[in-house]
């Protein structure tokens, strides 16, 4: 195999790879990056046997075949190289030339036949904007799980339906809820899938790559299947059944307090400085036209902000996780944010007061456990 390809269209390539590629692994087989050179375009393909990328780029190619590279070490040395174009050639012990202008280089590589096969994407059963997709991750990949003991908490909960895409994730302490249904879409396949975290986030990494375009999904018995223009994610799919969320979101949280998002996020931000660090605990206190956040830590100090807001409902104090808060603080882009409460004991509820040129409609919820302090 012998091709020549520009350096930046290789660069690209290979940097989305490397969040598919193992990097610590008893398959020395899964540290590498298949190439295979064919008419006029290089296909790149990483996997970790439960995430699989397969990419391409345009190369003019002298002899066509494929071969393994180890992806991390060629990715280090390319990105050293003068902008110009670079011709990989592989011999038949598997080792590969790598020229570029006046630098000469030979990498071991190993043999295509133990790289394990990808399976072939089915028929795509429904088409979401790249935008959207992206922004409903944001929104839900924070509450996932981090125990691996709880597998079907560690990714989010997917649904596509005549109204739309809606998205769901929790670690049993918040829950995050989004529903998108862009104007004039077409109605969607009802389809449902558990979708595992690091997968979600590979699938932001390549639609920021490509914020117009749109995400072709189809799912067989074991894979679920992400084509984004001309590249290609593969996840195993999460087993299991999914804890019932409508059963989460409050019912009866009448109380609303209306605030800025930045002013909540600063205040926040700086009176968590002071809370305990394993339990991230702050005090939130509602009352007419204000809310106060309070903490304490034996071995810091203590601190106190408060914030004008709009509320006009009973005077409230509740304990809450302050990481919980500022995950979803960080995550929308709104200037305003509604804090919905019911009492003392019943979880809070957060949503973004949407701007009055918004034209996704969007319903975004975040429902957070209170604790006690």
């Amino acid at each position: 195999m012998e091709f020549t390809v520009n350096k930046a269209d290789l660069v690209r390539e290979l940097g989305l790879s490397q969040g598919v590629v193992e990097k610590k692994t008893t398959i020395p087989i899964l540290s590498n990056v298949l190439l295979e050179a064919s008419g006029d375009r290089l296909f790149l393909t990483a996997t970790d046997l439960d995430l699989g990328l397969r990419t391409s780029c345009a190369a003019r190619v002298k002899k066509e075949g494929s071969g393994t590279i180890p992806a991390k070490k060629l990715l280090d040395y390319v990105r050293l190289l003068p902008d110009a174009e670079i011709t990989i050639k592989f011999a038949d012990n598997q080792w590969a030339s790598i020229t570029c202008g006046r630098s000469r280089s030979r990498i071991a590589g190993m043999s295509r036949e133990s790289f394990p096969e990808l399976p072939a994407m089915p028929e795509s059963v429904a088409e979401i904007p790249c935008s959207q997709l992206t922004g409903m991750i944001a929104k839900t990949i924070f509450a996932i799980s981090m125990e691996e003991s709880r597998f079907t908490l560690n990714g989010a909960l997917m649904l596509l339906g005549e109204n739309g895409v809606t998205m769901v994730s929790t670690d049993g302490h918040r829950l995050s809820y989004i529903h998108t249904s862009s104007a004039n879409a077409a109605p969607l396949t009802a389809q449902r899938a558990l979708i595992p975290r690091k997968a979600m986030g590979e699938i932001a990494k390549l639609s920021a790559d490509n914020p117009e375009g749109v995400v072709r999904f189809a799912g067989d018995d074991n894979h679920l299947f992400f084509e984004i223009g001309a590249r290609m994610l593969i996840s195993r799919k999460l087993t299991g059944n999914f804890p019932d969320y409508d059963r989460v979101l409050p019912r009866e949280n009448t109380n609303i307090a209306r605030v800025s998002r930045d002013e909540a996020k600063g205040a926040i931000e700086r009176v968590a400085q002071f809370a305990d660090e394993r339990s991230r605990a702050v005090r939130v206190q509602f009352t007419t036209g204000e809310i106060k956040v309070f903490s304490s830590a034996l071995e810091t100090g203590e601190s106190e902000e408060s914030v004008p807001c709009d509320y006009n409902g009973p005077d409230l104090e509740i304990g809450f996780n302050a990481q919980y808060i500022l995950d979803f603080l960080r995550a929308v882009p709104n200037a305003q944010i509604a804090f919905t409460l019911k009492d003392q004991k019943s979880a809070g509820e957060l949503q973004p007061i949407p701007a009055a040129d918004q034209t996704v409609v969007e319903d975004y919820r975040y429902v957070v456990m209170p604790m006690r302090i």
